[in-house]
């Protein structure tokens, strides 16, 4: 664990750092990036969820400071119940577009209903976890991945449908395009039970060069 910039980060998936590093391809890879290290965020499942959806499509800076003007209009209190207290145009101006807001009030109003139920989503299968998620509307099998991988720390996730993964895995192996999804499913069974992992270090490896 280390700290940067005021932000805890915790080392994950440490196994398959050291599978990957003893594989001929991913080794040169993982030695030059490290550990795999994430912030240390504690959080409730609607508040990482409610992030989730205002996160989708924007870049990180502009990301972030939407989701800070939404956590104050809420008072601090990210919530199914304040979010429901709060009017659309309440949530519109800390910069949510339509869609976002849609998919903030299905998500609000499955989980208050028990529709959808998230209070128990660490105990679950990750096609239960994917099929209760992506009953909410904006919520996709892409978000389900990112939220066992991230918030669950499940280590054995394949997120084929992520560009950033089909890239980053053509790069590793020096393929001249992105493999398809479906054979990337295949391509990806090598790596059990640590394609989390190996995901990681996919897209990592768009941002390095071996020297």
């Amino acid at each position: 664990m280390r700290r940067r910039s005021g932000v805890k980060f915790q080392a994950i998936w440490t196994g398959g750092s050291r599978q990957l590093k003893g594989d001929p391809v991913f080794g040169p890879w993982v030695s030059k990036i490290g550990l795999i290290r994430v912030p240390e965020i504690s959080s409730e499942p609607f508040f990482y969820l409610a992030r989730t959806i205002i996160y989708q499509q924007l870049a990180g800076p502009a990301a972030r400071t939407i989701h800070e003007r939404f956590i104050e209009a809420l008072r601090g209190e990210v919530t199914p119940k304040r979010v429901t207290q709060a009017s659309d145009d309440t949530i519109r101006n800390a910069g949510l577009s339509a869609n976002k807001l849609t998919a903030l009030r299905d998500l609000t109003n499955k989980v208050s209903s028990g529709e959808v139920c998230i209070h128990d989503l660490d105990k679950q299968t990750d096609e239960e976890v994917t099929r209760r998620l992506t009953l909410v509307r904006g919520i996709g099998p892409w978000t389900a991945h990112m939220y066992m991988m991230f918030q669950l720390h499940r280590p054995d996730i394949w997120p084929v449908g992520d560009l950033g993964v089909r890239s980053g895995f053509a790069k590793v192996h020096g393929l001249d395009s992105a493999p398809s999804q479906k054979l990337l499913e295949r391509l990806g069974d090598l790596y059990r039970p640590w394609r989390s992992a190996a995901a990681f270090y996919c897209w990592r490896a768009l941002e390095h060069e071996l020297s």
